[in-house]
């Protein structure tokens, strides 16, 4: 009989603990998933930051996610993308760098996280792109393919390459050719694109629908 109790006792701690960790989880998703979608719909860098400092709260929570940093990090880029002083610009996208690299660090075989490393240094590039472009290019384009071949399946890699190839061929006065052909292969895998993670990344797919409407 004590036997039986001490069994029953340890089946009702491995449950309690179990549905704790369940629990934790579901706040976590649910956090998580406000935040990334205040962070799709802002209007403006402060609603944007607002964000961005629980995604950093929640990191400092959760040491072993690498979401947070990533959406971070991706915050800290869409708010690149609206500064319009250059020194401001490059400051977002040195907190984007270290987020980044910490996403990297508990993550080391996410496509997604690549690929926003080189999207980091298109934004950085087009800060100025006389002076930067044969600095960054060459990496954006380098660190976007290594996205490509981690997993040919993300969309976001191939549309941010695309663009890249696009952006570099009309700064040279080049043919665009190579550059419609991975943006529409990118439209292609977004619409495949599937995940059984409920974090993961889904923008991209209209700025890539942008891009394409300049092919000729």
């Amino acid at each position: 009989m004590k036997t039986i109790n001490f069994l029953a006792l340890v089946a009702a701690l491995i449950f309690a603990v179990s549905g704790t960790a369940l629990a934790n989880d579901d706040k976590y998703t649910q956090t998580m998933q406000k935040n990334i979608q205040a962070v799709y719909q802002a209007q403006s860098i402060p609603d944007i930051q607002t964000a961005v400092n629980t995604f950093e709260r929640i990191a400092a929570a959760e040491k072993t996610r690498w979401e947070p940093y990533y959406y971070a990090s991706f915050g800290y880029i869409m708010m690149a993308t609206r500064e319009q002083d250059k020194e401001r610009k490059d400051t977002y996208l040195d907190q984007a760098m270290t987020g980044i690299k910490k996403a990297g660090e508990l993550a080391p075989a996410e496509s997604e996280v690549v690929a926003l490393e080189g999207f980091a240094y298109m934004i950085r590039l087009s800060v100025d792109p006389g002076s930067r472009g044969a600095r960054y290019a060459p990496v954006a384009t380098q660190i976007l393919n290594k996205a490509v071949a981690m997993n040919s399946g993300n969309p976001r890699a191939y549309s941010l390459l695309g663009q890249m190839q696009y952006g570099t061929a009309e700064f040279l006065g080049s043919a665009t050719t190579e550059a419609c052909a991975t943006l529409d292969k990118a439209l292609e895998k977004f619409s495949t694109f599937a995940s059984t993670n409920p974090l993961a990344p889904r923008w991209g797919q209209a700025a890539t629908e942008k891009a394409k409407a300049g092919c000729k």
